[in-house]
């Protein structure tokens, strides 16, 4: 059997990635797309309100716990210590601004 060859151009039909430099580059001349790399970005707000666990699930923390804490309830500012947990409902929304699918 033939030694395995790599593939130039497999994944970049005209060759190379590399970007011309400045000064080889004309004035007006629009470089084609598959120079650049298309960017994915996490949704920064998601990133800092939620959380994925060992176990997969998504937490994050319980509403209405900032201030104005003298007129609630011990129980109910108790019960907001609990992280919150993502339901199933929502989860793919929130895994798609994570970027985890």
């Amino acid at each position: 059997m033939l030694p395995l060859q790599p593939q130039i151009g497999k994944h970049y039909p005209y060759g190379s990635t590399r970007v011309p430099s400045v000064r080889e580059r004309q004035q007006g001349v629009i470089l084609p797309d598959y120079y650049f790399m298309p960017k994915v970005k996490t949704n920064s707000s998601a990133k800092k309100r939620f959380k994925v666990t060992a176990t997969g699930e998504i937490s994050y923390q319980k509403p209405f716990k900032r201030h104005i804490l003298t007129k609630k309830s011990t129980k109910r500012k108790r019960a907001m210590r609990v992280k919150g947990v993502v339901g199933a409902p929502n989860k793919d929304f929130v895994m798609r601004l994570l970027r985890l699918k």
